[in-house]
């Protein structure tokens, strides 16, 4: 892409699951370990830059590098050797999902401890790494205070709307806390904050629904970046400054059909009610006038070229009208686990295959290859330039 002001070394990013939640059956997860990337480090990331991509979102895994307020980062060296040999430079993801056993999201010693945590990784990874340096400090805000704040699924385990509303303030709270103590080590570090980019229309028989899936959809789904901005409760420091990168996650199951109660389903492919995902990005940008990125985007098995080439169509569309769009991250690069089933999803460029007691990585043949044609229309497109800043 030619005469085109950058953030990102490429416009393709991608990454390595990492959630370290508590699930609903009350034991820890460890998605990085689950797909053994915390011991094939250096070959994953080999991967990627085998693929010409330059940006992989990777996890610090908080539960486990936090005992009482100390901390123990070797669990991460692995990532860094790996990221120093293959010149990858990381998007830090320091709170996936996962929190130390023992502390309360609602209480007031949550931000302070997060922000104390993101200022020791900070003071860890910003000397070993090239400049600049970029962190997401909560990871998908929104969805983490509906599965855990409403549905349940993981910890905290709150139900009810309540839940949600106070657990998204929380969660605001301390990643506003934790961007300002990783900027007390390094002034110059760039923040990505990713949630769902989400759809959400009445079902056809209850019009009565109407003005609560359009809050769902144009109000709510945007409170956690509006408050990280300041738009919203200011008095928990937020602004643009604060907000920083856009990183709005699209997936096709984020187009769903309102329900009152539990998870919302999500619409067929062939709905009339989908909305084209350039109009939602076109949103997004004139709400914010922030830097974007499509912060995860993926299919499944043999879905995965025909929606990658869907997204860049649609962001194509979108960098033409005017969206600042500066990537696209491809999440996972390797496959992850399925959260329920545990079945391998097959949604990264390499699908991982037991054998032998290892978990061998695969490449999905069809998958590099659309990623390939895609480099290839990019490396002779001057794409419309955007801000970098």
């Amino acid at each position: 892409m030619a005469n085109r002001p950058v953030i990102f070394p490429t416009f393709f990013l991608s990454g390595f699951e990492c959630s370290t939640f508590l699930w609903k059956d009350g034991k820890r997860r460890n998605l990085a370990a689950e797909s053994r990337h915390d011991r094939h480090a250096m070959e994953d990331y080999r991967i990627l830059r085998g693929l010409g991509i330059g940006t992989a979102r990777e996890g610090v895994p908080w539960p486990l590098v936090d005992r009482d307020g100390r901390y123990d980062f070797t669990l991460i060296d692995p990532f860094i050797e790996a990221m120093a040999a293959t010149g990858i430079a990381p998007i830090w993801d320091l709170c996936h999902f996962g929190y130390p056993d023992g502390l309360d999201p609602f209480s007031t010693a949550f931000a302070s401890r997060f922000a104390n945590y993101c200022r020791a990784v900070a003071e860890y990874v910003v000397p070993k790494l090239p400049d600049p340096c970029f962190f997401t400090p909560i990871n998908e805000i929104s969805f983490f205070s509906v599965s855990g704040g409403e549905w349940g699924a993981i910890a905290p385990f709150s139900t009810g709307r309540d839940g949600r509303i106070r657990l998204r303030l929380a969660l605001c709270r301390a990643a506003i806390a934790g961007v300002n103590a990783i900027r007390e080590i390094d002034p110059g570090a760039r923040m990505v904050h990713v949630d769902p980019l989400v759809h959400v229309v009445t079902p056809r028989d209850r019009p009565d629904l109407t003005d609560a899936a359009y809050h769902e959809a144009h109000e709510d789904a945007f409170m956690a970046w509006d408050i990280l901005a300041g738009n919203f409760h200011p008095e928990l420091g937020g602004s643009p400054d604060i907000l920083d990168i856009v990183g709005a996650d699209i997936y096709s199951f984020s187009q769903t059909e309102y329900r009152e109660h539990g998870p919302y389903a999500p619409l067929p492919a062939d709905d009339d009610r989908i909305r084209p995902i350039r109009d939602q990005l076109v949103e997004t940008w004139e709400r914010y006038k922030r830097p974007m990125i499509i912060g995860e985007t993926s299919s499944a098995k043999s879905g995965r070229p025909a929606w990658l080439g869907h997204i860049m169509q649609e962001s194509l569309a979108a960098l033409e009208q005017g969206v600042g769009l500066h990537g696209i991250c491809l999440y996972p690069g390797v496959d992850m686990r399925d959260w329920d089933t545990g079945e391998w999803v097959r949604n990264g460029f390499y699908d991982i295959v037991e054998e032998n007691g290892d978990l061998k990585r695969v490449p999905a043949a069809a998958y590099v290859d659309e990623l390939r044609r895609w480099q290839n229309i990019l490396a002779d497109k001057t794409l419309p330039g955007t801000n970098p800043s």
